[in-house]
């Protein structure tokens, strides 16, 4: 971000909240987006997080959650400049631990059984279907540009999928289907003196809660459906739908979890590259990416 529009953004959210900032401290910044912590003259402190499309939705998610009784960081202020949206959070410190299985599963609970709201977007059967789709059209877009040319490989395991799509995707609409936080992470789960607070909401949307469950231990790591299957048990034993453990699709909820929700990041890391990042010198990152999911999809779905 511009280092002059940054400054004004965050100008403009001091007056909002009639603060005068005395100190900034970078937490992590990188392209879209960024965090910083503040420190007022009055002592006090806040999170300021700047973000452009598609992660400007987030402070919309923040207030619906916390009308809805999903603990997340207040918002203090947030203003619009440029396309860029910034925000004044709560500053919840540092936390206390790091957030375990039993957290997650937890906090997953109580996010699935939150009232929908119709402002988030919708992701249904329709929808998954639809990404095999979106991910080939994506493909079409960079290989216009001269992009990912050798990738005839990743053509065929996106057709292969889109194929047995329709089948595959049956049972999306089993509960829990409502809230999904979509970057569902250890890392976004707040373990504070105060108790838990969910972070990272910049892409939730509405559809099935198992993507969440299904991200919560990451995609650096081969799938492992043993250790999700645990992990659903667990979420049913906090209080979670036990038809998070039915079969949908013909498949085991686990794997059924695992390959829709790499189905979903190869569709977003394609639309990234061609549409958000859209950076030629990343393209070799993103091809390794998209071939170890698809290579994963293709198992776990059993295309």
């Amino acid at each position: 971000m511009d280092a002059t529009l940054n400054a004004e953004l965050l100008d403009n959210l001091l007056t909002l909240a009639n603060q005068t900032c005395a100190s900034r401290e970078e937490v992590r910044v990188w392209s879209m987006s960024g965090v910083e912590r503040l420190t007022f003259t009055d002592g006090s402190t806040a999170i300021f997080k700047y973000a452009r499309r598609p992660f400007d939705r987030e402070e919309q998610a923040l207030r619906l959650a916390k009308t809805l009784g999903v603990p997340v960081p207040s918002v203090h202020a947030s203003a619009v400049l440029d396309g860029w949206l910034g925000m004044l959070l709560e500053d919840l410190g540092a936390p206390i631990r790091e957030a375990d299985d039993l957290d997650g599963a937890a906090a997953a609970v109580v996010l699935h059984r939150t009232r929908t709201a119709a402002a988030l977007p919708v992701l249904d059967q329709e929808g998954l279907r639809g990404l095999p789709a979106r991910a080939s059209e994506h493909l079409g877009h960079l290989r216009k540009a001269d992009r990912w040319e050798d990738t005839h490989d990743i053509e065929d395991a996106l057709d292969r999928i889109a194929q047995a799509a329709e089948a595959r995707s049956a049972g999306a609409a089993f509960g829990p289907f409502g809230w999904v936080h979509s970057e569902f992470h250890p890392t976004s789960l707040h373990i504070g003196r105060r108790g838990w607070r969910l972070l990272d909401f910049a892409r939730a949307f509405t559809g099935p809660g198992l993507l969440d469950l299904a991200s919560w231990h990451g995609t650096l790591d081969n799938p492992d459906p043993a250790r999700l299957r645990v992990f659903l048990e667990t979420y049913v034993s906090e209080g979670g739908t036990p038809d998070a453990l039915a079969k949908r699709g013909g498949l085991p909820a686990e794997k059924w979890a695992l390959g829709w929700h790499r189905v979903w990041a190869v569709e977003w890391f394609m639309e990234q590259s061609i549409r958000w990042i859209n950076d030629p010198a990343t393209d070799p990152a993103y091809i390794k990416a998209v071939r170890r999911h698809l290579t994963d999809v293709l198992h776990l779905l059993e295309v």
